[in-house]
């Protein structure tokens, strides 16, 4: 059940991804991110409210807390290197650091101990997102026509900070006690929107967007909070560090939906890195 879950959580997150990149390609990322915020503050509120908690403890909101200071940093530099449209640098550099990060602070600092086949599936995983993620152009992966704004080096350093702010995210909300419920994620959300909106202060104007945008960005931060209340669950079910590895497959799906929706060439290294993400899937569940 706990690789169901983390696997679940990453189908959202790749959704997420993928329609969160095109949203911040027509509308300024800030928006994008801090409305995002606000419709997964909405989300996890009702989600605690309706999930028993036994006892909330002010650690387990503290921990909710400083893992929505990593989500709210994780998709503003995520959300700003999409929108610069350097999402083959963005992303590989994203999802395979966080994952190494997380999985090397899981297993020295919280004593995680994953098996033969879980650690040869960490060891698939890396290459396989770096593949799924790369077109082998260098071009941006969800218009191939439109080139960057930016040289590579912007979207490195957007990759890098992203990747740190989900590693927090994750490692900081899977020490919260279950019997505190989803709170921890809520106080996340409220945690991610104060951070956010210093940055949101400095745009002004800039971000004012129709109702029917906003509507789209409020949506897409739910189902971010969605694939984060997963994740949370099978992290109370799984070793923490194959639970992150599960939820990091996340690229796959843009991958695929790009190739489905917006008409991407499926080139021999995606598909490689598709075949590797199965093979990791299998071994991190059966390990």
């Amino acid at each position: 059940m706990g690789a169901f879950l983390a696997l679940t959580s990453a189908v959202c997150y790749g959704i997420v991804d993928f329609t969160g990149g095109l949203l911040s390609r027509r509308a300024h990322f800030a928006t994008v991110t801090l409305l995002g915020q606000f419709g997964g503050l909405l989300l996890a509120v009702a989600a605690a409210l309706l999930v028993p908690a036994d006892a909330v403890r002010p650690a387990d909101l503290l921990w909710g807390a400083l893992s929505g200071v990593g989500s709210g940093a994780a998709m503003h530099h995520l959300n700003r290197g999409l929108s610069r449209g350097a999402m083959s640098t963005v992303v590989p550099v994203s999802a395979v650091t966080s994952v190494a990060l997380s999985v090397l602070c899981g297993v020295l600092l919280l004593g995680d101990r994953p098996g033969p086949l879980a650690w040869t599936g960490f060891a698939v995983t890396v290459p396989a997102l770096w593949l799924v993620a790369d077109d082998g152009r260098g071009r941006p992966r969800e218009d191939a026509r439109r080139p960057p704004r930016t040289g590579p080096a912007t979207g490195i350093t957007d990759g890098l900070l992203a990747s740190a702010g989900v590693a927090v995210q994750y490692l900081a909300l899977g020490q919260a006690d279950p019997t505190s419920g989803l709170w921890p994620v809520a106080a996340g959300r409220v945690a991610a929107v104060l951070v956010l909106l210093p940055v949101a202060a400095r745009h002004g104007r800039e971000l004012r967007l129709p109702a029917w945008r906003c509507v789209q960005a409020l949506l897409i931060g739910a189902g971010a909070a969605l694939g984060l209340i997963l994740y949370l669950l099978a992290a109370q079910r799984q070793l923490l560090a194959v639970a992150v590895v599960l939820a990091s497959l996340y690229p796959a799906l843009p991958v695929v939906l790009g190739f489905a929706l917006l008409h991407e060439p499926l080139t021999v290294r995606r598909a490689v890195g598709l075949t590797g993400a199965a093979l990791a899937t299998v071994l991190l569940t059966l390990g």
